[in-house]
């Protein structure tokens, strides 16, 4: 049986989301992906700023990749990886290609995670951002026992 872990967390406000981001990207090795949810501006970018600090990259430096699909972020503690799936249709991501991120020494960021085929990533941690009143909601989901204890270390407080 795979380890599952639930955590579900408030930010009122843009800044709230990148620092729950940047605790997380504190505690993130190589390999660790982070599958993102959500509708369109509700933070995912956002977020990944808050990762890539976490990661000592350099913050500024992350946009949403829409348009390349991909950007590389190095210089940090650890390389950091940020895809966009906004573009494609459903299940049409090229999955051996995501395989060399998502296996590699960085961690992988993916937005719009939920246009992967279904069971694409077998483990890993997906956060959902929705909108809430004020300001949004992150739900995280840690499937596999890496990811779990990432919920685990996040709902601790530590």
């Amino acid at each position: 049986m795979t380890a599952r872990a639930a955590l579900t967390l408030a930010a009122d406000a843009v800044e709230a989301t990148e620092a729950v981001g940047r605790r997380l990207g504190r505690l993130l090795a190589p390999g660790d992906v982070v599958a993102l949810v959500g509708d369109l501006g509700a933070g995912k970018t956002a977020f990944v700023r808050g990762l890539a600090a976490g990661l000592d990259v350099p913050s500024h430096v992350v946009a949403s990749p829409t348009f390349t699909m991909v950007a590389e972020y190095p210089g940090g503690r650890l390389p950091l990886f940020h895809i966009d799936l906004y573009r494609l249709d459903p299940g049409a991501a090229d999955l051996p290609v995501l395989d060399e991120y998502v296996h590699g020494a960085g961690v992988t960021a993916i937005e719009w995670s939920d246009r992967l085929p279904p069971g694409a990533l077998d483990a890993g941690l997906t956060v959902r951002i929705d909108y809430a009143d004020p300001g949004r909601r992150l739900t995280f989901e840690g499937r596999g026992a890496r990811a779990a204890s990432l919920v685990a270390v996040l709902a601790s407080g530590t």
